[in-house]
């Protein structure tokens, strides 16, 4: 089974539907699997008092102005819809609410996701769970016992999922990736496990895709140097395509495990082994 490599595109389209349609080019071109998106209701996410102070953005001097300024429409999650069925190409968003993931039910999308922020409402774990899609679940930011809960309830609506190793800074440092803790989930919970990297660079994009992960997600940009919180996070665009190339080319590298002979190694080895024959 091929590693399901996604792009995140999640709110790096800044709003801007031709900024959202050339990563979903990019994303497509690559040769990657799914685009990803985050779909939230602003006043059910955010406090009256948090959406009323300051910040001085593109859209305006308050939380309020940059956050819906960030949020697609019904109208523009159609086009989203239409262009990725174009370019052949699945996509998906981590819902951080109950209407948003009732939002997104309209699209009938292919896959979920649950975000590491989310992983601990478990109203809407459920409403997830019940869909019965391959979710993907991150687990940044948690314990065993947050895990064990969501795990829970996946499991006891008969609801395909795996759970995906990240560590929630924005960028990670290459030192806290503690990759291995891919292995402990999967003989913890004994399900599949993937990697959402919040890395600068890619080795450890690499590393874990020998570790046997059946995910991989990455935030994609224009241009790190972009405005928004997830850019300097991001992999930018020829990046991500050598990533793409690069992870599959590992898949094919790590083989099957078994020992053989090959073929072109017989005519090696006569050649090489030429003078015990003369031994023998």
């Amino acid at each position: 089974m091929s590693i399901v490599i996604i792009a995140e595109i999640g709110i790096n389209h800044n709003g801007d539907m031709s900024i959202c349609k050339e990563l979903i080019d990019v994303a497509a071109n690559s040769g990657c699997d799914a685009v990803k998106f985050q779909k939230r209701d602003i006043d059910k996410v955010y406090t009256q008092e948090f959406l009323d102070s300051p910040r001085e953005s593109p859209w305006g001097t308050t939380q309020r102005e940059q956050k819906f300024g960030l949020e697609f429409s019904v109208d523009e999650y159609k086009e989203i819809d239409k262009y990725c069925k174009e370019k052949k190409i699945e996509w998906f968003a981590s819902a951080w609410d109950l209407n948003s993931q009732k939002f997104l039910q309209q699209f009938n999308c292919k896959y979920n996701k649950i975000a590491s922020a989310m992983i601990v409402y478990e109203e809407l774990l459920r409403m997830v769970a019940k869909e019965g899609k391959h979710t993907f679940i991150s687990t940044g930011m948690t314990n065993y016992n947050d895990i064990q809960k969501a795990v829970d309830i996946f499991r006891n609506e008969n609801c395909p999922f795996e759970l995906m190793h990240t560590v929630s800074t924005y960028p990670m440092k290459v030192e806290n990736a503690n990759l291995n803790v891919i292995h402990t989930l999967r003989k913890k919970y004994k399900c599949n496990v993937g990697y959402s990297g919040h890395e600068v660079g890619l080795a450890p994009s690499y590393a874990a895709s020998a570790l046997g992960i059946t995910s991989l997600e990455r935030h994609i940009s224009l241009d790190r140097t972009m405005y928004g919180s997830d850019q300097s996070a991001s992999v930018e665009l020829h990046g991500f395509t050598v990533l793409v190339n690069h992870v599959r080319a590992i898949e094919k590298a790590m083989g099957d495990g078994e020992k053989r002979i090959l073929e072109e190694e017989v005519i090696i080895a006569d050649n090489l082994r030429q003078h015990l024959k003369k031994i023998n």
